[in-house]
């Protein structure tokens, strides 16, 4: 004979602890990012005159002159070819002329060393396919 299904008082009701579990994580992820949006506001306000003086960018040329200078200029005499030298050079130029227009517009300024990362990048592209 086929067993008789338990009766309905009998049965264990759906398990819903995961919505409580969702919830709670749910509370938590929101409240770390009210706090982390809060920090980050107010710390992007106090630190954005410092991102956007001038003598951070020419710091920050400085130090791409002299890592293109070592990796490509090292590339040169490893494998001879000049093209990815000429392009980080080519790069760095584009970014170095983009310091003068800093007093003229922030769009010049910002295009000009978004376009100059772009072929220096692609400087030491070139640069490490030719190591291979």
């Amino acid at each position: 004979m086929a067993s008789l299904p338990l009766p309905l008082a009998d049965q264990r009701p759906f398990d819903r602890a995961w919505l409580d579990r969702a919830g709670i994580w749910l509370s938590a992820l929101c409240a770390a990012h009210c706090l982390t949006s809060a920090i980050l506001v107010t710390a992007l306000a106090s630190f954005g005159g410092v991102f956007l003086s001038h003598w951070v960018h020419e710091v920050g040329l400085v130090f791409a002159i002299l890592l293109g200078a070592i990796a490509l200029g090292g590339g040169v005499l490893r494998h001879g070819y000049m093209a990815p030298f000429a392009t980080g050079c080519f790069g760095l130029g584009i970014m170095a002329g983009g310091l003068n227009l800093h007093s003229h517009s922030m769009t010049g300024e910002l295009l000009a060393t978004l376009v100059g990362v772009t072929i220096l990048a692609l400087g030491h592209d070139l640069n490490h396919r030719a190591r291979r």
